[in-house]
């Protein structure tokens, strides 16, 4: 009696084990997929639009041509589902977002164009899993995408107001970049100087 209820001891055993290792195998497809079906997270990245040129005011207004361009970026982005939008401290870069904040109804964060790492630990960390529109500088911009991306991008032209960056980053893996040009075009590739410092 005793060696027939043994091996029926065992067989249950073995489905026991057998049925928890399938409900963990379950468990672990399903965390795998549920990670990668998450929204990954996407930072779209523009220079400030066109200023006024003022040889002697640091803090110049938006051209008309910028206000156009500041226009056309609400216009593209107003159903992109933008969860926060950055500009620096300077009047151009607020004045590039405003339209696309008022259509969206998201305050537009100051925040100093040398805090770059700041901004970058908040998309890391804050906006995981969400959009984040960023205006910056012709130094600011390619430093940030940079080093969301790992790859290296160069100044922006002074001459250039166009450029378009879309950084998808995503949970595991090389972020991806895809730049774009948008609105009316510039004049491209002249001047590569900068107005800004950047502190690193």
């Amino acid at each position: 009696m005793e060696q027939a209820t043994e091996p029926r001891t065992k067989l249950r055993t073995i489905v026991v084990f057998s049925a928890l290792f399938a409900i963990l195998g379950a468990v672990v497809v399903f965390a795998y997929f549920a990670t990668f079906s998450r929204p990954v997270t996407t930072v779209i990245l523009v220079r400030h639009a066109e200023k006024k040129i003022e040889s002697n005011n640091p803090d110049p207004d938006l051209a008309p041509e910028g206000v156009e361009r500041a226009q056309e970026i609400a216009r593209i982005f107003a159903d992109a589902g933008i969860n926060a939008i950055y500009a620096t401290q300077y009047k151009r870069t607020q004045q590039t977002v405003k339209p696309l904040s008022d259509r969206t109804g998201v305050a537009v964060t100051l925040l100093d164009a040398n805090q770059t790492n700041e901004l970058l630990r908040r998309i890391q960390t804050t906006y995981r899993g969400q959009t984040v529109f960023i205006a910056g500088h012709n130094n600011t911009v390619p430093a940030m995408v940079s080093e969301l991306s790992g790859e290296t991008y160069p100044v922006i032209p002074e001459s250039e107001y166009d450029n378009l960056y879309i950084v998808t980053i995503y949970r595991f893996g090389k972020a991806k970049v895809v730049k774009l040009r948008y609105g009316k075009s510039s004049l491209q590739g002249v001047g590569s100087g900068t107005m800004l410092p950047m502190n690193k």
